[in-house]
């Protein structure tokens, strides 16, 4: 419908049609058809253009993230990989020294690495927004100001694996398994470092985009360890000494490649140099690092969540490069596609397991769990000294 404008009276006082009168007219209604055909042809092309800009977006976005995710993955993985691969090799020596080995791993070392992992992401968000604001000589100030705070923290701890022994009594194990776990304990002091090395650079790395390096020397890391353990181990016969031997070997010849990598010169814009400067303004860092490390240190407990912290380190570098350009909506765009993709995949995972639970027979689940428990289960410590010698 097409709204026409009043006109004034078509005839003046002499009884002819002024003029004026034409100029008053609508166009003709043809024209307005052309019009509204002309706009339903340009307005999807619009759409067109702006859905196609929103993909490239997408895609982008996705190339980016991937980028910096896989080898945060790689290097998870392969860090995890190496002590559960020791752990397999220590269960060749007998049930006491693997049960010892596990209550370092699953206590001592989880904790310590969870607070380690969580005080070191003062690198990542430091780093990657110092990145971001083209503020790149901060970045080796704060990497080795996280180095000083991680460092601090790593001597605080270390009573933990000196002192393994005693809190293992404390806590109520026998006490073979007490001597056997101090033994062992004494060998992770030098994973713990690599522990704090390899997560600060790796991070320093990552918020700058350089992180490949450190997923494919993980990788070889990976298999140089099965390999070394498989000598150690089955070959020269060196029993656990020979198995914690080749973890720390494995574990810090990494470190000592990314030190190679930083210090070599790859990395001449972010990397001027040791400085006293690290020394200076402190505080910020160690707030960060101890909420970080609290908040974190709690959650680090299974394989899967090596694969979402490697999408973390990916959202927290893109928001924080995005926040030191000052570009608010790209951070904003970074955060809301890794928060849909995340309900999509909370939404299949809850599909997925209402299939499962629907169709699992819990009766027949029973049965294996207690045949498995009666087949793997050991006897009590305390059993064999319950009837003391004869005289």
């Amino acid at each position: 419908m097409c709204s026409f404008p009043q006109l004034s009276s078509p005839k003046d006082s002499s009884g002819l049609i002024p003029p004026t009168f034409f100029s008053q007219l609508p166009p003709p209604i043809f024209q307005y058809r052309i019009m509204d055909s002309n706009n339903e042809e340009r307005l999807p092309s619009s759409e067109v253009e702006g859905k196609n800009a929103l993909k490239g977006r997408i895609w982008e976005e996705s190339k980016k993230t991937l980028r910096i995710a896989f080898p945060t993955m790689l290097f998870r993985v392969a860090s995890f990989g190496m002590a559960v691969v020791t752990q397999l090799f220590v269960g060749h020596f007998g049930q006491i020294e693997l049960v010892a080995y596990a209550l370092i791993q699953t206590i001592l070392v989880l904790f310590v690495s969870g607070i380690l992992q969580g005080m070191s992401s003062a690198t990542e968000t430091l780093c990657g927004q110092a990145f971001g604001a083209k503020q790149y000589h901060m970045m080796g100030i704060y990497l080795q100001r996280t180095w000083i705070v991680n460092l601090i923290a790593a001597k605080i701890m270390l009573p933990l694996f000196i002192f393994a022994t005693p809190i293992f009594r404390l806590l109520g194990q026998a006490e073979e398994i007490s001597t056997v776990a101090g033994k062992i304990s004494l060998w992770f002091i030098p994973y713990v470092y690599y522990l704090l090395f390899s997560r600060t650079i790796q991070r320093y790395l990552q918020a700058q985009l350089k992180n490949m390096v450190v997923g494919w020397l993980s990788a070889f890391s990976f298999v140089f360890h099965v390999l070394l353990s498989w000598i150690f181990v089955s070959k020269l016969k060196l029993g656990i000494p020979g198995a914690m031997s080749a973890l720390n070997i494995s574990s810090w010849l990494v470190v000592i490649a990314q030190f190679v990598y930083v210090l070599g010169g790859w990395c001449p814009e972010t990397w001027k140099g040791f400085t006293t400067a690290a020394f200076a303004n402190l505080l910020p860092v160690i707030k960060l690092s101890i909420s970080s490390g609290v908040m974190l240190c709690l959650n680090i407990n299974a394989w899967a969540l090596m694969f979402f912290l490697g999408f973390l380190g990916a959202v927290c570098v893109r928001v924080s490069n995005e926040l030191g350009k000052g570009n608010a909506r790209a951070a904003k765009f970074a955060v809301k596609g890794m928060w849909i993709g995340m309900l999509c995949g909370v939404a299949m995972q809850l599909l997925v397991l209402f299939y499962l639970t629907w169709r699992t027979n819990w009766d027949e689940q029973v049965r294996k769990t207690a045949e498995r428990l009666n087949k793997w289960s050991l006897k009590p410590p305390e059993e064999p000294n319950q009837n003391p010698p004869q005289a």
